[in-house]
């Protein structure tokens, strides 16, 4: 039986298959007739876990040169792009050449930058495998590598042929990599939808059955934003929420080698985020608690003291929101809307991180 559902809106089909690979192997197939060789970037757990079920489901991709990597964002680097650029020409890809990224959010987000580069420019698909990639990486078109330590700080917008997700692939994954992936779930429900909240809220990341029925509406939410404002100049900024400190919590525990998951690292700017939020945008202190819960309930408060705080300051500094120097985060004013371009000074950022050490005291 045919189980796909496509999302169609986007400049580009996303696919959503639960084992079924029927509509991917048709558009591959029409690049096979067409002449094009095929390229498949995985790390060495989609090597294992993810490439049999696809070759065996798409017989374009039988013949496809394999090109491995070491997996891990330490990895989501130019020197790793140079050794795929170099890898790819030994290999005499042309630009009718088609790459394929199966894995998570370095896998499509290197493998993006690097088709989007190589000779100017050759077709790309991504095959997320991680939650956290099928809901958030898939979709927007974003590509690009970490540099000097700082998340995507080169990089450039380049549309995929067709994104497809599986959730089959999930139950491959270990607890921590759908917990990583239910955070940008809660961000979703967050800024866009109370009835997708009251589905989300009601569920614990270790117990979901049915990764489907989360999926699809979180894949809406975004992309119907993207669609919007495919450049983030507006309203694509909602998609920020938890992400100014979150991101400078995930460089900070990997400079100090006790690695955050993105997603992990979001849901604990979401909360201090959240924390603003009753400052500044007037979320309640009613709906605060409930995010609090949910977020609590779900993931455990990464460790750091006040002596930290001028580092991850400093590494906010570097947010690709930020206007002539200062922070500007996106808020909620109530649960399921959002508000961006929120100016927020420095005291009270410092109080939000108080917030986030005093959770690890109680």
């Amino acid at each position: 039986m045919n189980t796909e559902y496509v999302l169609t809106h986007l400049r580009y089909p996303l696919i959503v298959a639960e084992d079924s690979y029927h509509t991917l192997a048709k558009i591959l197939k029409t690049d096979a007739d067409a002449g094009c060789s095929f390229f498949i970037l995985v790390d060495e757990n989609t090597h294992q876990h993810c490439l049999p079920q696809l070759i065996t489901n798409v017989e374009a991709l039988t013949t496809a040169e394999i090109i491995e990597i070491d997996s891990g964002e330490e990895n989501k680097t130019l020197v790793t792009c140079t050794q795929l650029w170099e890898v790819l020409t030994e290999l005499g890809a042309d630009r009718q050449s088609v790459l394929i990224n199966l894995g998570g959010g370095v896998i499509t987000d290197m493998g993006g930058f690097v088709a989007a580069t190589y000779k100017r420019g050759i077709r790309f698909y991504n095959i997320p495998t991680t939650l956290l990639a099928q809901v958030d990486a898939s979709t927007g078109s974003k590509t690009g590598v970490d540099l000097g330590g700082l998340k995507n700080q080169v990089g450039l917008f380049a549309d995929p042929q067709a994104v497809f997700i599986n959730p089959g692939f999930l139950r491959t994954l270990p607890n921590e990599q759908l917990q990583s992936g239910f955070g940008e779930i809660v961000k979703h429900a967050l800024i866009a939808d109370t009835d997708y909240w009251d589905m989300v809220k009601s569920e614990e990341y270790y117990e979901v059955v049915n990764w489907g029925r989360l999926i699809r509406p979180s894949l809406d939410i975004k992309s119907n934003i993207v669609l919007k404002d495919p450049t983030e100049k507006g309203l694509r900024k909602l998609l920020n929420f938890g992400h100014t400190i979150g991101h400078a919590l995930e460089t900070f525990a990997l400079e100090n080698i006790r690695p955050l998951l993105h997603g992990q690292a979001i849901a604990l700017g979401m909360l201090a985020e959240a924390w603003l939020s009753t400052k500044l945008t007037g979320l309640t202190e009613e709906e605060f608690n409930e995010i609090q819960l949910v977020i609590l309930s779900n993931f455990d408060v990464f460790q750091f003291e006040e002596a930290n705080f001028e580092r991850i300051f400093e590494l906010m500094g570097h947010d690709k929101k930020n206007v002539a120097g200062k922070v500007r985060l996106t808020l909620l004013i109530q649960i399921g809307t959002g508000e961006y371009n929120i100016s927020c000074d420095e005291t009270l950022l410092r109080e939000s991180l108080k917030y986030l050490v005093a959770l690890n005291n109680d």
